[in-house]
């Protein structure tokens, strides 16, 4: 079923981008102006505006390089509908709907490695540990404006509370999917900015809650926090496919 309401902020930066690049007035490679300055162009928060460039790169518009800033991607998503983009809910392309059965797939994964990571964590961290985590956090709040060092640090913040969970096989077993994992967690970013209308500063409380508990060795209320984190992101697939 259509969705018939009008368009957030978000919705119409999103739509005017993705114009500007199939008319080509954007071109595949071209880099694009800051968040603060796309801000100002189109007179809106600087989170409407993250919200947008995440939707456009998780259809494979755009790529967001580390300390480079936002480029046109040289071959973005086949099957990416207008009607998706005005509207999210309004018609899901299929790559997107191949990808979203993947992403719950390792969100189940995820679930069951990293609750339990995180309660060990707790138990068995230690002061490196904790700084390392603490690092991970800084660059987060450090780089609210930059997407690719925020995404970055929040990968390498879930790798490390299962460095500080302190079993080789769990390292193992998570080394292993690294790959996958650093897709999920791209997603999932995408999926928090844009489907959640969420910022980088609730991301960012998200994560010091699960450190904090890790911080004061307490693996139930680790292991809690870290599971209703995955559970976020599953519950907005569930409300887009509700939506359909």
């Amino acid at each position: 079923m259509a969705d018939s309401r009008p368009m957030k902020s978000s919705e119409w930066v999103l739509s005017d981008l993705r114009k500007r690049i199939e008319d080509g007035v954007l071109s595949p490679g071209e880099k694009l102006a800051s968040v603060v300055e796309l801000s100002a162009q189109f007179g809106v928060g600087r989170s409407t505006v993250r919200e947008a460039l995440s939707a456009l790169k998780a259809m494979g518009m755009l790529t967001i390089r580390q300390g480079g800033g936002t480029f046109v991607s040289a071959a973005p998503l086949a099957g990416v509908s207008a009607a998706s983009t005005a509207h999210p809910g309004a018609a899901e392309p299929a790559s997107w709907v191949a990808r979203a059965q993947t992403l719950r797939h390792i969100l189940d994964v995820r679930r069951i490695l990293e609750t339990g990571c995180a309660a060990l964590a707790a138990k068995r961290r230690t002061d490196e540990d904790l700084a390392r985590l603490a690092e991970s956090l800084s660059v987060m709040e450090r780089c609210l404006d930059d997407e690719s060092a925020s995404e970055q640090a929040d990968v390498r913040f879930h790798e490390q509370i299962a460095a500080a969970a302190s079993n080789p096989v769990l390292g193992d077993w998570m080394s292993s999917l690294s790959q996958q994992l650093h897709e999920s967690m791209r997603d999932t970013r995408a999926l928090w900015f844009y489907a959640e209308r969420a910022d980088a500063e609730r991301l960012l409380a998200e994560h010091r809650s699960i450190y904090e508990a890790i911080a004061a060795g307490d693996p139930q209320l680790a292991s809690d926090r870290m599971a209703a984190h995955i559970d976020k992101v599953e519950q907005v697939l569930e409300r887009r496919d509700a939506r359909l």
